[in-house]
């Protein structure tokens, strides 16, 4: 499939968001992260992609990521997050993009979360792929589980069972891990157009992690080939606060693509 040209060359991937977060749209934080990834070729991946984005590649290969983690008080504009709606465990796949403007971006192919009012406000209003699962964070000193079982809309085979060791500090993070983290921005479609959603948090304190055990189904559920053997990185993170703020728009006051 021929791939959108760039109208400019990719923003440069900064530890700390190029944007400001002062006019909030959602406020969250997202604890006890495992990232899990595996390189993806870019030919498998650009058809999964919204009209207007690419895959985004490090020296040629693009990643396919499984990120567990716990949600925390989702909030609207900067009100206050909500304690039991708003708190859920979450496991998405993810893949990574580019836009013709240059940004960088992840776009989620499922996002499992074991809270259905949530998820169905996701479905409908933001038109994410959220999806409703009985869901388990377990964390005992250094080792964190995961566990995700999905009930709809299905297929309700779909499921995961990952557990993580978490290890020393990243203090300087590889190439690799500052690709595949440093990301400020979501490319999703919304009614028949693209939509790109910034976001900004502190940097991410990491952690490097070893893989104790990973049963999983959710990325070819989510239309992708089977990852081929062990992941290529395996990080945790204890979370950040996240800022979601509003599309950015044109001099016209469209949004922009």
């Amino acid at each position: 499939m021929p791939q959108p040209p760039l109208a400019v060359e990719p923003e440069p991937i900064t530890a700390d968001p190029p944007h400001a977060a002062d006019r909030p749209l959602l406020t969250q934080s997202w604890l006890d992260l495992a990232f899990l990834h595996w390189a993806a070729d870019p030919a498998d991946v650009a058809p999964l992609l919204p009209a207007g984005t690419r895959p985004d590649t490090l020296h040629g290969a693009t990643y396919v990521g499984l990120v567990a983690f716990r949600m925390h008080r989702v909030g609207w504009f900067r009100l206050p997050g909500v304690p039991y709606l708003g708190s859920f465990p979450e496991t998405n796949v993810r893949l990574y993009s580019v836009d013709a403007h240059g940004r960088r971006g992840v776009v989620f192919r499922s996002l499992d979360a074991s809270r259905l009012i949530p998820v169905a406000v996701g479905r409908a209003v933001f038109r994410l792929p959220y999806v409703w699962s009985r869901m388990d964070v377990r964390q005992r000193g250094v080792d964190v589980t995961y566990t995700s079982s999905r009930r709809w809309p299905g297929p309700r085979t779909a499921r995961s069972s990952l557990a993580i060791r978490i290890g020393e500090q990243v203090e300087d993070p590889t190439e690799l891990e500052h690709f595949l983290t440093a990301r400020w921005g979501m490319h999703s479609a919304f009614f028949g157009r693209s939509l790109y959603l910034p976001n900004s948090h502190p940097r991410w304190p990491l952690h490097r992690a070893e893989l104790l055990h990973c049963e999983e189904n959710l990325v070819t559920a989510a239309g992708l080939p089977a990852p081929v053997g062990a992941p290529v990185s395996v990080l945790y993170s204890p979370g950040v606060p996240v800022r979601f703020t509003r599309p950015p728009r044109t001099p016209a006051g469209i949004p922009t693509p």
